[in-house]
């Protein structure tokens, strides 16, 4: 348990911590990246349940970026992991190939 709690703070102090692209690389879209507006999945990412309809909509909203999310080294370790694989699978949501 105190593992857990360490993990999500150090995850949510990351969050805060490095700036992310503001513009996805694939496409004209601009997006607004930001990776504080997936709070609601964190519990899914790293605990491995199921994620909310909030944790859903903010992964819709933010999948332009997850490549950019994917390579910032703050935050690699959260999108390669096999529970953020599974939350996405649940969310409708294919897996970036960056």
């Amino acid at each position: 348990m105190k593992i857990m709690v360490l993990t999500l703070m150090v995850f949510v102090i990351l969050l805060t911590s490095f700036p992310v692209p503001n513009k996805a690389a694939d496409t004209n879209v601009e997006a607004a990246c930001d990776p504080k507006q997936l709070q609601p999945c964190l519990a899914a990412i790293t605990g491995g349940g199921q994620p909310s309809g909030d944790c859903c909509a903010k992964l819709k909203e933010q999948q332009p970026c997850l490549c950019g999310f994917a390579k910032n080294p703050a935050f690699a370790q959260y999108i390669s992991s096999p529970n953020s694989r599974k939350v996405l699978t649940a969310c409708g949501i294919p897996y970036p190939s960056c």
